[in-house]
């Protein structure tokens, strides 16, 4: 230990010691008998403002406080995947085993890593190399999803002096012994590093490739691109837990890390019973094999609630730094943002709008920025990202309030909510006029090298007609709908076509909760063609009416697309839009004839 203090005052989680004038910002600390784990969050002169991650009761002044002289860090190494954390990153799982006990006793003290359980390492270097931060020295078979990359911390270099031959080892067994400098340093399978300081590497590459969740209105309308940013802000009851939980569960990201900081204690239950069960559509795999949950629930000390987030992006780098590409979910940061409100308020911080911390923006800042496509530091070279995905949870969904409007600063992509398509029963209830993405151009030679040369045309048409709708429903509801022309109330139709049959997607159908890029590429294409050919007949003077008459029929198997044609059926789909293409050619005959 570094040294001792002693408790002068107690307020709920922060605790003020004294006899603390050697001790760092940030430095972990243990508080009374019990060893209460904080963190030391601001100092003046001998005085230490402690936040404490536990709750406080019996702490009383006098009690000492025992200092570390280390900040508050994560276990980096295999073991992690499949696993529930809380927001220390203390195992749930085996707390539950160790305590006997539904609840997390106070003081409980666990490694995050089985430092008992051996794994199998395969060495990637010899004796005589010289390795530098961020280099591979050996693999482990993590999970059938995931190989674990064992990497030299950041900032070791040497020479190697010894590896230990290809076998089973704990990750307490030093696997590499380096010569540095004279000295000599082991390598073992896991290191710790700390969560508020951001992993080093070497360029920030531009986010041009898509992150394919298999949810249409993400991935057509407001893409998101691997290693980018995104807030799904909407009131109670709109969806965002089911919309995360859809990201999670079928993004095409290696790694996927769910944080539940401060919501609902069932929430996470339903994530704990569901995972198990479910197949990643990538690889037919258990689900359970490429994810990490971290829960700090409502319930859990609040304090706790703010490092979750950095205790998930810190992995989520980690990862990244073995060259995967990781999806950081995030439910909520509002519930964040509100632990730092009620911490601030206990130390007696000015607050700044609706009570939050002035510093608000600037950590929101500090988490969205750890994100991003990069070429990590080491051997061999390698590109991983983090893409971070955060609900907001406005209060009676006023996005003008200060997370969101804050968050609407850093981030890229933002999936709004809306309450009145919620309760239309229209999900993903993403409001279509006032989401955006800044990653369409970007994405775009993706889709047209990988999927369809003409998905950027296609997907402005479609946007384009909703956004002309919601100009002409302004008119319907002054003058009715005989005022528009012709060619208005055919958008209004294609519009109608584009929201039941496109936009809307059921999360807990079998066919429907993911559809492939091919096939939303297919859906848009048959809903692009009756849009299309339409138009031209209602340009050559033959009434929508009959239009719509002759193509009754078939709107509806449009719908149902969604239902009836799977993943591998696609030939299906371009069956309907022969025969729309079919429909339109006789009634030109018939017209003509």
């Amino acid at each position: 230990m570094a040294g001792e203090g002693r408790v002068v005052r107690v307020n709920g989680p922060l605790v003020v010691a004294d006899g603390m004038r050697t001790a760092q910002m940030y430095e972990v600390v243990e508080v009374g008998e019990p060893r209460l784990v904080g963190e030391i969050t601001r100092i003046e002169g001998d005085r230490a403002f402690i936040q404490v991650y536990e709750t406080t009761d019996g702490i009383k002044p006098g009690d000492k406080v025992y200092r570390t002289g280390a900040p508050l860090s994560v276990e980096l190494g295999p073991g992690l995947i499949g696993r529930i954390f809380d927001g220390l990153q203390r195992p749930l799982d085996y707390i539950a085993s160790v305590t006997k006990s539904p609840f997390v006793k106070r003081g409980v003290k666990i490694s995050a890593i089985d430092k008992a359980k051996k794994w199998h390492f395969v060495p990637t270097i010899k004796k005589g190399d010289k390795v530098s931060g961020g280099d591979i020295i050996g693999v482990v078979k993590e999970t059938d999803l995931i190989e674990h990359r064992v990497l030299v911390p950041p900032n070791v270099h040497g020479a190697v002096k010894e590896v230990v031959p290809e076998g089973d080892y704990t990750v307490e067994d030093a696997v590499v012994t380096l010569d540095v400098s004279g000295d000599t340093k082991e390598l073992k399978m896991y290191h710790r590093w700390p969560v508020r300081i951001p992993r080093p590497f070497k360029e920030k590459l531009e986010p041009n490739e898509p992150l394919l969740t298999g949810i249409r209105v993400i991935d057509t309308i407001f893409p998101m691109a691997k290693g980018g940013t995104a807030a799904i802000p909407g009131p109670f009851g709109s969806g965002k837990t089911v919309t995360l939980q859809s990201l999670a569960k079928w993004a095409a990201a290696r790694i996927v890390i769910y944080v539940g900081c401060g919501e609902r204690g069932n929430e996470m239950t339903d994530e704990l019973r569901q995972f198990p069960k479910l197949k990643d559509p990538w690889t037919g795999k258990p689900l359970l094999q490429r994810t990490i949950l971290v829960a700090n629930t409502s319930n859990m000390p609040v304090a706790a609630r703010e490092s979750s987030i950095y205790v998930g992006v810190t992995m989520a780098e980690y990862f990244r730094d073995q060259g995967y590409d990781v999806l950081l979910v995030a439910d909520s940061t509002t519930r964040w943002a509100e632990a730092l409100r009620d911490l601030g308020g206990r130390m007696e911080e000015m607050p700044a709008e609706e009570g939050f911390p002035s510093y608000l923006p600037s950590r929101l800042a500090e988490y969205y920025e750890r994100a991003g496509r990069v070429r990590t530091i080491g051997n061999p070279e390698r590109v991983g990202s983090v893409t971070a995905a955060s609900a907001v949870s406005p209060p009676g969904g006023d996005f003008t309030e200060p997370v969101t409007s804050n968050t609407l600063r850093f981030v890229r992509v933002f999936w709004p909510l809306d309450v009145s398509l919620a309760q239309a029963r229209h999900f993903p209830a993403i409001n279509w006029i006032q989401g955006f993405s800044a990653y369409v151009d970007l994405v775009a030679s993706w889709w047209h090298k990988n999927v369809d040369p003409n998905w950027f045309e296609m997907r402005n048409t479609l946007v384009k007609v909703l956004l002309r709708e919601d100009e002409l429903k302004q008119i319907v509801r002054l003058v009715g709908p005989e005022s528009l022309s012709e060619k208005d109330k055919l958008v209004m139709e294609a519009a109608k076509l584009i929201r039941v049959g496109f936009l809307q997607q059921n999360a807990f159908d079998e066919i429907d909760a993911f559809a492939s890029p091919q096939k939303q590429d297919k859906m848009m294409r048959v809903l692009y063609t009756f849009y299309t050919q339409a138009n031209d007949l209602v340009s050559r003077g033959i009434p929508l009416k009959k239009i719509l008459e002759k193509v009754s029929s078939l709107e509806a198997e449009i719908i149902r697309i969604k239902y009836t044609i799977r993943n591998d059926e696609l030939a299906k789909i371009d069956e309907i839009e022969n025969k729309l293409k079919g429909a339109f050619d006789s009634l030109v005959k018939e017209v003509s004839g």
